[in-house]
């Protein structure tokens, strides 16, 4: 799925895993919120996820910049990077806050710039 239509668009998630919360089957704790794009439909038949950067307390929702799309290259569940509107990140930095999970797969983080 190409995910690169969102980029540079503002976009409201709704964050159902925030930050400090633990991951329900496999235990690790959220160190960023994460959350979805209501009304989209990613191939796994859930939402399109959405990792939430530079927002340093739990939260329900927010509105923001799509920065960025964690692809991976050997699944189909690729995430939005949404950050606050003026916030930017270099793709080494969301590789690195995006690792506790990412780390599972063979990701590359796409930017407008790509």
């Amino acid at each position: 799925m190409d995910l690169t239509q969102y980029l540079d668009q503002i976009l409201e998630i709704i964050i159902d895993r925030p930050l400090g919360s633990r991951h329900p089957i496999h235990g690790y704790i959220y160190p960023i919120n994460y959350g979805y794009l209501p009304d989209t439909k990613a191939p796994d038949g859930e939402e399109i996820d959405a990792y939430l950067l530079g927002v340093f307390r739990p939260t329900k929702s927010f509105k923001g910049k799509c920065i960025a799309i964690a692809h991976r290259d050997n699944d189909d569940d690729d995430k939005l990077i949404i950050a606050p509107q003026g916030k930017s990140y270099t793709p080494a930095q969301i590789a690195a806050l995006t690792e506790f999970q990412e780390r599972f797969f063979k990701t590359r983080i796409i930017t407008k710039e790509d």
